[in-house]
């Protein structure tokens, strides 16, 4: 038997980090077992259905690295069979037409309220026949069994029993003819020959009612697994209140791709010690026996770390920014090599190579302008040295700057913090000062200079 997942999101928003670790562990578990991993995007929901979140998944999706097999299934182009496989229960005695209204239900449910008693619907036309009439369109449920219990062998969470008694005959097709997201996604994955489902286990209560329907068509129910949800720092479901939740913000805010997919797999499910985990090694070595069965929190600090260990990984040409022409390219290379050991963000990154365009100009703050109010004079002596300095390499400019210091009597520690907030506008910049000047160069330096005085 040939394993094969899917990843179903609903195109109601942006691709969300939950989602997206579900379609990671969906991914690596059909390529651990040389299946294949689908992509279906539930989209029946035609009022807050949009072009511009399936997009928005799609881009997420392809950013992340999580790459689906064959074109993606859109859910709406299936209402047909999904009405189909309704009727068809209808037929062999395992659903029928429920004329219950609206207003009815919710009577029953105040009732239910006053009496303090779990609201469970029970249809008083179920075992009525089809011909009475009624101006209420009807709904057709399911016919579930009202003894015994039903079980789900879960891949994660273990063996899990609910009483019939507790569960309610649910509705698959509504009284204007479309599918409940309960058929839909049934026929969809019986149709998708899906072996496995792996899902959150906010989904765990759909399991036991979507199983009644698989046995009722007489279909084979496919392995499932409810992976815990992901919770903030502070123990509550993750949500916007902790910070960013789609994909897409994770990558305006600099992560990279690798650092993501290797921490979201770890959260919830882990190899021994390994924190940093390549994606053969992740393909290699993951499976289901290892997801925890607890919720996992998201912890940010973790995440910055493995993006800063992932940008140390790649090399400059990898990280670098487009610049405007060769002379700027080859300042790049150079800025990235040093600045890329201690950036946490792709943004920090591009912060530190922007101070290197030509003509980059910063407002000081308060105290690093009060600074070079107080040694203008100095700054002044500093620029006729570079304007007189023909060798400019690393060891020409420390040679310079060390005989100037000499002839002052003066120590680098007495002007170095000058010159560094001239020319990178900061105090606190990445890179010997050395460094700095040698890859600004002459015309740049002196330019930098001039402007402050």
């Amino acid at each position: 038997m040939q394993i094969i997942t899917r990843f179903a999101p609903s195109p109601t928003g942006y691709l969300h980090i939950g989602g997206a670790r579900t379609a990671l562990f969906n991914y690596l578990f059909s390529k651990h077992h040389n299946g294949k991993f689908l992509l279906r995007i539930e989209d029946t929901d035609s009022q807050r259905s949009t072009k511009e979140a399936i997009d928005a998944i799609l881009r997420g999706l392809d950013w992340l690295g999580i790459k689906h097999d064959g074109d993606f299934i859109l859910q709406s182009k299936n209402l047909a069979r999904h009405k189909e496989i309704a009727e068809k229960l209808l037929e062999k005695n395992q659903a029928y037409f429920c004329y219950t209204s609206t207003e009815e239900l919710e009577e029953m449910r105040k009732n239910a309220e006053a009496k303090k008693e779990v609201f469970r619907f029970k249809s008083p036309w179920r075992d009525k026949t089809q011909s009475q009439s009624s101006s209420v369109k009807p709904v057709i449920r399911i016919k579930a069994p009202l003894e015994g219990e039903t079980v789900i062998n879960d891949l994660v969470q273990g063996e899990i029993r609910v009483k019939n008694s507790e569960l309610d005959d649910l509705v698959m097709l509504r009284g204007d003819g479309t599918p409940t997201y309960m058929l839909a996604v049934i026929v969809d994955d019986f149709d998708m020959q899906i072996t496995h489902v792996i899902r959150g286990d906010d989904h765990l209560t759909n399991a036991f009612r979507q199983k009644i329907i698989y046995q009722a068509m007489g279909w084979k129910v496919p392995e499932f697994a409810h992976i815990p949800l992901i919770h903030g720092p502070d123990g509550a479901k993750l949500s916007k209140r902790h910070g960013a939740t789609s994909v897409i913000e994770y990558k305006d805010m600099g992560y990279l791709p690798e650092a993501i997919r290797n921490y979201l797999l770890r959260l919830g499910w882990s190899h021994g010690d390994a924190e940093i985990i390549s994606d053969s090694q992740a393909i290699e070595w993951f499976d289901l026996d290892k997801v925890g069965k607890s919720p996992s929190r998201f912890d940010f600090a973790k995440l910055k770390s493995l993006n800063k260990h992932y940008i140390k990984e790649k090399s400059e040409e990898e990280l670098l920014i487009p610049a405007s022409n060769e002379k700027e390219k080859s300042r790049f290379l150079r800025v990235v090599k040093f600045a890329k050991e201690r950036s946490e963000l792709l943004i920090d990154l591009t912060k530190t190579l922007e101070i290197y365009r030509d003509g980059f100009f910063l407002e000081l703050v308060k105290e690093d302008k009060k600074i070079i109010t107080e040694k203008k004079s100095l700054l002044d002596e500093l620029q006729k040295v570079f304007s007189e300095l023909n060798d400019w390499s690393h060891d020409g400019v420390k040679n310079s700057l060390d005989e100037f210091a000499v002839a002052r009597n003066l120590k680098i520690k007495d002007f170095g913090p000058l010159l560094r907030i001239v020319l990178t506008f900061s105090s606190s910049s990445p890179g010997g000062i050395f460094d700095v000047i040698e890859i600004l160069g002459k015309e740049e330096v002196i330019s930098r200079i001039k402007r402050e005085l």
